[in-house]
């Protein structure tokens, strides 16, 4: 029974990239408002502005397309988690546009921006639950990827690496629910469809009218609302699972 309030007492830790805005500064919000220590990525530095208690010392700016620099700062991220991590959550990501705001198409794209784009939305989620394996599984933590919605459809805006990257984050999540179960680690997908966020594309409103059943943008907070219940031991036994958010879209 003292274990179990010990346990009950501790402060539960959250690691999220992409923090900035949009989804993620919702994340760090209703995480900090429901009494987690949370730990932020960013490739920015802080922003004073950002409204959560201990927001500038547990900020780490990292830019995740640099894949040297990610494992070489691993043993400083150990060093800040500390020996439990309970939630990854790995949501930065890029999704370039051309200049209108139009879909960059698979042809249409080098090796090299494919690389950046991979870097940041595949290949760093993997290194940091490589490099934080320790504590999470101290933990008996919780992993979530986000991926999208247009990782298993073809999209009129999004950049064609951007959904093969998000539909190989999908992948990723089973192998690693898979690897991770027989230590209690639990490992989810959360799919968006359109969010109100600043990178949605001019014309999304017709997606909107013609695709969205329940005809409306989705909202940060609501995401955020369903990555903490996937944290939480209400969702013990959701593993290996890929969450869709996106108002029907998917039907």
């Amino acid at each position: 029974m003292e274990r179990a309030n010990q346990m009950a007492e501790r402060q539960r830790v959250l690691l999220l990239t992409g923090a900035s805005r949009g989804i993620g500064h919702a994340t760090v919000k209703t995480f900090s408002d429901n009494g987690w220590r949370v730990l932020t990525i960013s490739r920015q530095p802080f922003d004073p502005r950002c409204p959560w208690e201990g927001g500038a010392k547990n900020h780490i700016q990292l830019d995740l397309a640099d894949m040297a620099l990610v494992q070489a700062e691993m043993p400083r991220l150990r060093d800040i988690v500390g020996e439990r991590l309970d939630a990854l959550i790995n949501n930065a990501a890029v999704s370039p546009k051309w200049p209108d705001g139009g879909k960059i198409g698979a042809l249409e794209m080098g090796y090299a921006d494919w690389l950046h784009i991979f870097n940041v939305n595949f290949f760093s989620c993997l290194a940091l639950v490589q490099g934080l394996r320790a504590p999470l599984e101290v933990a008996r933590g919780t992993v979530v990827n986000m991926s999208s919605i247009v990782g298993s459809r073809v999209h009129p805006y999004a950049s064609a690496a951007y959904a093969t990257s998000k539909a190989a984050l999908w992948a990723l999540t089973r192998e690693l629910a898979a690897d991770f179960g027989r230590v209690g680690v639990r490992v989810n997908a959360v799919s968006p469809g359109e969010i109100d966020t600043g990178i949605l594309s001019p014309g999304t409103e017709a997606i909107v009218d013609r695709d969205i059943p329940l005809h409306r943008l989705g909202k940060p907070k609501e995401v955020a609302d369903l990555l903490l219940f996937l944290c939480s031991q209400t969702a013990s036994y959701i593993s290996g699972s890929e969450i869709h958010i996106d108002g029907g879209q998917r039907v």
